[in-house]
């Protein structure tokens, strides 16, 4: 095989991709990206070490999250960029061996001669694309042959969690959050799958932590959020469209956004927001301006057809870029980790000063008005302040049975045919239900008119992926207030699906929560051992979606 994927959903035949990615990615890229996170194993080996005789790692706390967020899925295609990024691991690496073989030999009095992986010492021969990409294989997920499948697939397990962590960490990064505590939780983790003969518990206790770490990833992205543009606040949002030049700005990354609007001020371009990008109408700074007029189109997959209709300059700013089509490449940006090979990118932040957005505003002067898609509106903003503001009236309605059950239906949309799935169980769910959502997920259910109950949207769109913390505050919260043990007493389902690594560590931060019994899907994640799954359900009851109908029974049941 020319090259073995298996982190997302839709991966090949269930199992992993061999020859191209189905997201796209080619051999090249794939081989590049393991050999990207076998440098970052090996800089964190000696971050590790460092700290045994009292080095402080200050090296990292940047690179180690952009790192691993380069590789997640729909990020970045590009091989140069990934190869420059390897060589800049590769220095921070040496430089930080360095500073430990130094203090070690003061401490110690004689030369660090302790064994370490090889991720901690290997050095290319040559610098180029292709040289790197075959160097590639030998840093694989298969490459160790030596390794056992369980083993296996809790050390890939650990790493994607680390990577679904990486990218709600940059994001909070680049608003100025940062905890070191989190980078030393990745380098520990990453240390640890660099070893040739890991040990299973300890692995699988680091899974749980990765957890754990994902929940304080999580509040640190969501305080970094609210405190720079407001608490977020329910929102009719506008799915039509206005004449004039536009730009659709997709991704997560709300800092590209605001600079985005400030330095369209006044010119006439409209901005809308897609995809993921949805939930920012609702935070209370970007109100302000009156040409974020509403957003377009739908969740990632569709993008194509999206992008080719929009018309305007499109900026990718996250993950969920798909290949795109010569139609739109033109007009087509990307900035942060997304890149796409001879696509425009907006360069990184200098001394912390606005990206400069010219390029992308001048394409859209001379581009032609948006084709609608659609009309009417969608509602956003039920992040867990909203909902715990209106605490009361949810608890009454609890009380007098008009709320029977709450079913949490967060996570990812895909290509895949069974996510019909969520939208006919969103559709047959009795009248008495309420959907928590957040993620693109909700796409496959937030334009059905499901009503109301006592004035309640029966569809609480928290935000992003990253807001699924607000879902468990909520959850919390209402177990609080309604006197019960845990939120497993609560007339809660879980129903989430999955598609790439920021699910995976959603999934990992309920589990380590306590929560039980959550449903995933459409498919089980490739990377799960039968053995690894057992022990999910023995100890959580994790469990695979079932058919529409018999999910329907169980949730109505409260099972």
């Amino acid at each position: 095989m020319s090259m073995f994927c298996f982190q997302c959903q839709e991966t090949a035949r269930g199992t992993g991709c061999t020859v191209r990615g189905v997201c796209g990615k080619p051999a090249e890229v794939a081989r590049l990206q393991d050999l990207l996170i076998y440098l970052l194993k090996g800089v964190s080996v000696w971050g590790v070490l460092g700290r045994t005789v009292g080095l402080a790692d200050t090296e990292t706390g940047d690179l180690i999250p952009k790192g691993l967020f380069t590789t997640i899925t729909n990020v970045n295609f590009d091989a140069e960029s990934i190869v420059a990024l390897g060589q800049e691991a590769l220095r921070r690496r040496d430089a930080l061996r360095a500073r430990f073989e130094a203090a070690y030999q003061q401490a110690n009095g004689k030369a660090f001669d302790g064994k370490v992986p090889e991720a901690a010492t290997w050095q290319p021969q040559e610098n180029s694309v292709e040289a790197w990409a075959e160097y590639g294989v030998m840093a694989g997920i298969l490459a160790n042959t030596e390794l056992d499948e369980d083993r296996r697939s809790l050390r890939e397990t650990l790493v994607i969690g680390l990577k679904g962590m990486s990218a709600y960490y940059e994001h909070a990064f680049v608003l100025g959050k940062s905890d070191p505590e989190i980078v030393v939780f990745m380098q520990e983790a990453l240390a640890a799958a660099a070893e040739d003969d890991p040990d299973a518990e300890g692995l699988l206790n680091l899974v749980l932590r990765a957890g754990e770490m994902g929940v304080s990833t999580m509040a640190l992205l969501d305080a970094a959020n609210t405190e720079t543009y407001g608490k977020p606040e329910p929102t009719e949002v506008n799915i039509g469209v206005e004449p004039g030049p536009a730009i659709l700005i997709s991704g997560h990354d709300l800092r590209d956004l605001h600079e985005i609007l400030e330095q369209t001020k006044g010119t006439g371009v409209k901005v809308y927001t897609h995809g993921e990008m949805l939930p920012a109408n609702a935070y209370p700074l970007f109100k302000q301006y009156d040409h974020l007029v509403g957003n377009y189109g739908g969740s990632w997959w569709h993008q194509a057809s999206e992008f080719e209709s929009f018309n305007g300059a499109i900026v990718l700013t996250t993950n969920c870029l798909i290949p795109p089509r010569d139609s739109y490449l033109d007009r087509l940006f990307t900035t942060g980790v997304v890149r796409w090979p001879n696509v425009t990118n907006i360069p990184d932040r200098v001394n912390n000063q606005p990206k400069d957005w010219s390029p992308v505003i001048e394409r859209a002067l001379r581009c032609q008005s948006p084709t609608p898609l659609e009309e009417g509106t969608v509602t956003v903003g039920f992040a867990h302040d909203t909902v715990l503001a209106a605490a009361p009236a949810v608890l009454e309605a609890i009380q007098s049975g008009a709320i029977k059950r709450f079913v949490v239906m967060g996570g990812c949309d895909g290509r895949h045919p069974t996510r019909s799935y969520f939208t006919d169980v969103a559709a047959g769910l009795p009248e008495d239900s309420i959907i928590l959502t957040a993620g693109c997920a909700k796409y496959r259910y937030n334009k059905l008119n499901l009503g109301t109950i006592a004035g309640i949207p029966r569809v609480l769109d928290a935000g992003q992926c990253n807001d699924s913390y607000s879902l468990v505050v909520i959850a919390m919260k209402l177990a609080e207030a309604l006197g019960v043990e845990s939120v497993n007493d609560l007339p809660i389902e879980y129903d989430i699906a999955w598609y790439e690594q920021k699910a995976a560590i959603v999934l990992l931060a309920l589990l380590s929560l306590g929560i039980k019994n959550v449903r995933i899907g459409p498919t089980l994640p490739a990377f799960l051992s039968p053995n690894v799954l057992q022990v999910l359900v023995d100890k959580f009851g994790l469990q695979k979606i079932s058919t529409v109908e018999q999910d329907l029974a169980t949730i109505v049941a409260g099972h």
